[in-house]
């Protein structure tokens, strides 16, 4: 997805990554009264200057309209700087809701790349929960509400442990990025155009000079 630069031109130590947006919308047409946890999963190299890492939405209904969309639109705001674009960052997601006997239940677990060129950019984003490997398994965790999950929601992000696990697709969510970076070009990397930053973007970046 990169293309390096023949020559490296001299300048900053680092480059900086501003991603804002916001967790739109979901289709969960068998559930209602659901929320959603977001997490950033990045690479070691990664740290993040600004803005928040994880968060919870407020829980909302489904719309009663033909669409049947759960409408969050909760806002995405973190900038990170990196030396080199290994680890790009994901956003990973998992949506909670209750089942009948109004037990806290997984609704599905997805993750998503933060978008590499700067600029505007939706993606809807499938989503999936694990399944019980036998029929036993199945309905003894549907009796004692113990349902299938991961203990840490950031596992989705690792693709290759995550085909090894039973997994079915249930519903999807939409995210909204707005993307801009600052010295990706200088340090050796291009991406397209980068948006131009102005000195108010920068000035909320702590250590980065």
């Amino acid at each position: 997805a990169f293309k390096t630069l023949s020559k490296m031109a001299s300048g900053p130590s680092v480059f900086l990554l501003m991603v804002s947006g916001q967790i739109e919308s979901a289709k969960f047409p068998e559930f209602d009264d659901l929320y959603c946890k977001y997490s950033f999963v990045y690479g070691q190299d990664w740290v993040v200057t600004s803005g928040l890492e994880e968060g919870i939405s407020q829980i909302t209904k489904k719309s009663r309209d033909a669409r049947q969309i759960f409408i969050w639109n909760f806002p995405l705001d973190i900038t990170f700087k990196t030396t080199n674009p290994h680890g790009w960052p994901q956003l990973v997601m998992s949506a909670y809701g209750l089942d009948a006997f109004g037990r806290e239940v997984v609704r599905g677990y997805g993750a998503v790349h933060v978008p590499v060129a700067p600029g505007a950019a939706s993606r809807v984003i499938p989503m999936f929960v694990p399944e019980s490997s036998s029929k036993l398994q199945k309905f003894t965790s549907w009796i004692m509400g113990r349902r299938p999950e991961f203990i840490d929601p950031k596992f989705v992000a690792q693709g290759e442990s995550r085909e090894v696990t039973r997994v079915r697709t249930q519903g999807e969510i939409t995210v909204n990025f707005d993307v801009i970076t600052k010295d990706m070009k200088k340090f050796g990397y291009e991406v397209g155009a980068e948006r131009e930053v102005t000195s108010k973007h920068v000035s909320r970046q702590p250590g980065t000079g």
